[in-house]
């Protein structure tokens, strides 16, 4: 008997290590070895799992690069290096060849080859897919198939950014047999070629991925992955330091201190490629009148704004595009705080005092300070504005159906290059949910954006994004805040953690020590 509870005392003492690591230690059924699965607290659900209709870096950082890939992936430079693509070659101005990798397979035992190539972007821009990222990709005109490995990408026009927007999500390669049978069946289920195997998506609790043990790259070194959706920030917090969760995401400017004074927490952080802003929807009354808008710019107070709600991290902005971004300009002329001449421009507007006005926002704590403190700021001129905090899903809905005046925006680049940030937020054709949420519109800078795609002179694309920046400025379709830098607290028992400019999580190296 006494050996007997010396068993059941055993036992029970493995289980509670267990769910004290979160259950990242499991028994592989197959082998019998332990099993380790990463763990990472995310803030937000997922929106949809078909890269054909995420619009949100949160979303597709779930899939990116983890059971999606893409012909060519972005190094640390946001340089394109070969992936599903081994090399490529640019025929003439709007020709691009590429050749394939003979060895990969989708996860349900699809090959990869030309088809899938081709049947992906036929089906992106098809104009029935009705896909938000079709714009984005819009110049290809056709992808020829040569042969199983060799495909050709002609273009309606010249696109010097081809190689980047294809190292995106955008560009990542589905399943032909399932674009065929069921593309449908993409928006909650995911089959791709990556290092990890999609198992399965219970909404407003967890997306499941495994190892892909048949992956044609560098295996994996965690054998699994848990994106748990746990919204509050204390508690996700809480959970990575008692180890019961390895990662987490958006995480809160003001437990900063907390963290990096915590042994039982690490903080990752490193210069971004995205933006925050405050973004008008210039359509709207009376919002659609730019001295109004002028007025409002001129009343928010920048540097208050990133020390007392965002605790420095990040950097003042002056534009839509981080200084990392090919493209940016440092030379732009905007509104700067100033109350008498905020005052001016609210009586030049003719909109009287005590006007109200909605704004957007999603349910982020520092979105929400945020919120309060333009709330607060716009009051000083006599301006009255209602917050209307929305889980993150229903903000980007709200947005589309320009249901507010104001909204507090985001932009995060995947590219690495001005078109991506320019063409989304500015250009008549992205209004809506492509990402122009301003549902901004001036054929000047719609000529110059469409010029700028087809320049293959840097020094000369660099010129055309400073003009229409400054004329994005001059016309108010936003007040720029700061440029990310991005955050991830984890627990000491990982180790590889890195994130791309973008913010994506890449989990090539990672790998649980405890």
């Amino acid at each position: 008997m006494r050996k007997i509870h010396l068993v059941i005392i055993i036992g029970v003492m493995f289980l509670l290590q267990a769910c004290s690591t979160g259950e990242s230690s499991q028994v592989d059924n197959e082998s019998g070895k332990e099993s380790k699965v990463l763990i990472v607290a995310r803030k937000s659900d997922v929106t949809n799992l078909d890269p054909h209709f995420i619009v949100d870096v949160s979303t597709a950082n779930v899939l990116y690069e983890k059971v999606y890939e893409t012909l060519v992936i972005p190094n640390d430079n946001m340089e394109p290096q070969p992936h599903l693509a081994t090399e490529w070659e640019q025929l003439d101005e709007t020709t691009w060849a590429f050749t394939l990798r003979d060895d990969v397979e989708f996860h349900d035992g699809t090959n990869f080859n030309a088809d899938a190539v081709k049947k992906t972007f036929d089906r992106l821009l098809n104009p029935e897919t009705a896909s938000p990222q079709a714009s984005k990709l819009g110049m290809i005109k056709e992808v020829e198939v040569v042969d199983d490995r060799h495909v050709i990408f002609h273009l309606s026009t010249p696109y010097a950014p081809l190689l980047s927007i294809l190292a995106s999500n955008e560009g990542s390669i589905l399943n032909p047999e399932i674009l065929e049978k069921d593309p449908e069946s993409l928006k909650k289920s995911a089959n791709g070629t990556g290092p990890f195997v999609f198992e399965e998506w219970k909404s407003g609790q967890v997306v499941k991925l495994s190892k892909n043990k048949k992956y044609w790259g560098k295996e994996p070194k965690v054998d699994g992955v848990e994106f748990r959706i746990i919204p509050e920030d204390t508690t996700r917090l809480g959970m990575v330091e008692r180890g019961e969760v390895h990662i987490m995401d958006q995480v809160p400017l003001n437990e900063i201190e907390r963290v990096e004074a915590s042994d039982s927490l690490k903080l990752y952080r490193n210069e971004g490629l995205g933006v925050e802003f405050i973004g008008f929807n210039v359509q709207k009354t009376p919002v659609d009148n730019v001295a109004l808008r002028k007025a409002i710019s001129y009343a928010i107070d920048q540097e208050a704004i990133l020390s007392g709600v965002f605790n420095n991290v990040g950097l003042l902005s002056n534009s839509t595009m981080s200084p990392k971004v090919f493209g940016y300009s440092d030379q732009l002329t905007g509104p700067s705080y100033d109350l008498n001449k905020a005052k001016q421009f609210l009586k030049e507007s003719g909109v009287s005092e005590g006007t109200r006005l909605t704004l957007l926002t999603a349910d982020r704590a520092e979105r929400i300070s945020l919120s309060e403190v333009v709330q607060s700021q716009l009051k000083a001129i006599g301006l009255e504005v209602d917050i209307k905090v929305l889980e993150y899903g229903a903000y980007i809905e709200a947005n589309s159906n320009q249901e507010g005046h104001l909204f507090i925006g985001s932009w995060g680049n995947a590219t690495g290059d001005g078109d991506y940030n320019q063409y989304n937020l500015f250009h008549s054709s992205s209004q809506g949910s492509s990402g122009n949420y301003q549902y901004y519109s001036n054929p000047i800078v719609d000529k110059l954006l469409d010029q700028a795609r087809q320049e293959s002179d840097p020094d000369k694309r660099n010129e055309i994004y400073a003009e229409t920046q400054q004329i994005e400025l001059d016309d108010a379709a936003y007040v720029p805040i700061r440029s990310y830098e991005n955050l991830v607290v984890y627990h000491p028992s990982v180790k590889g953690i890195k994130l791309n400019p973008i913010a994506y999580l890449m989990l090539g190296d990672v790998e649980l020590t405890e």
